[in-house]
């Protein structure tokens, strides 16, 4: 009779062993896509790309990438 519960109880542990998945390979050659930056503009309620030209409430902007490249921001005409 132990000797049957024994059995059981193995089979049941390798069988729970045997169906779990390896675990994925990360291939780390492939770096993922960076975003490009965008501004947000509320006025129009979406993100703009750079270099884009917009009206943001009566004010002529441009949509110029941070020093950093991470994101962008709005910036005003210059004065020459």
């Amino acid at each position: 009779m132990r000797l049957l519960v024994t059995t059981i109880i193995s089979v049941l542990l390798l069988s729970a062993c045997a169906n779990e998945s390896a675990a994925p390979s990360q291939n780390k050659s492939a770096e993922p896509q960076k975003p490009a930056p965008r501004c947000y503009s509320g006025d129009d309620g979406k993100f703009y790309p750079v270099g884009q030209k917009a009206t943001i409430s009566g004010v002529a902007v441009t949509c110029s990438a941070t020093s950093d490249g991470k994101s962008g921001q709005w910036m005003g005409m210059q004065h020459k």
